[in-house]
């Protein structure tokens, strides 16, 4: 069985006293189209963080320029020069308990600059889109969610949007 761990961003913003935040419709070879946050698999021995920015430039063109969580970052360099630990505050974190492929990840909140890109790297549609708006798709249809990231959309719908 395949095992993945996977660093994901909850990329926000506001404008006109509305929050909003970036979704993308996924749009790989041979699998279903759809809505799911940027992110992905993580390298052998990247960072969460390294992770995350490298995916989110990937698949929507943003640069981060802040990842909630960011602060609390502790590594182990210089203890060993063989093995080298990070612990970091995610948002949340996830784990699979049913289905095709076994993952783990975190989601973070993050702040981003930059255009969006038509397409990226397994993405297109990447856009900009309401806290409203996402209700209402989620309460609409949650199947047309990654089954991955329908969860994580959950809890931060109840527990990580604040008032504006």
């Amino acid at each position: 069985m395949m095992f993945f761990v996977n660093s994901r961003a909850i990329i926000e913003r506001v404008v006109n006293h509305e929050k909003q935040i970036v979704i993308q419709t996924r749009n790989k070879p041979n699998e279903p189209l759809t809505i799911e946050l940027p992110g992905g698999r993580i390298e052998p021995y990247e960072s969460l963080t390294e992770a995350l920015r490298r995916e989110v430039k990937e698949e929507t063109g943003l640069v981060l320029t802040k990842i909630e969580g960011e602060e609390t970052r502790i590594d182990t360099a210089g203890i060993n020069p063989d093995f080298e630990v990070e612990c970091i505050k995610p948002f949340c974190a996830y784990q699979t308990t049913k289905g095709p492929i076994d993952s783990v990840g975190y989601y973070f909140r993050c702040e981003a600059e930059g255009e969006l890109l038509q397409s990226g790297d397994g993405t297109k549609d990447v856009r900009w889109i309401s806290i409203h708006e996402l209700e209402d798709l989620m309460n609409k249809d949650p199947r047309q969610f990654s089954n991955v990231d329908r969860a994580g959309i959950l809890f931060y719908l109840k527990h990580g949007v604040n008032p504006t």
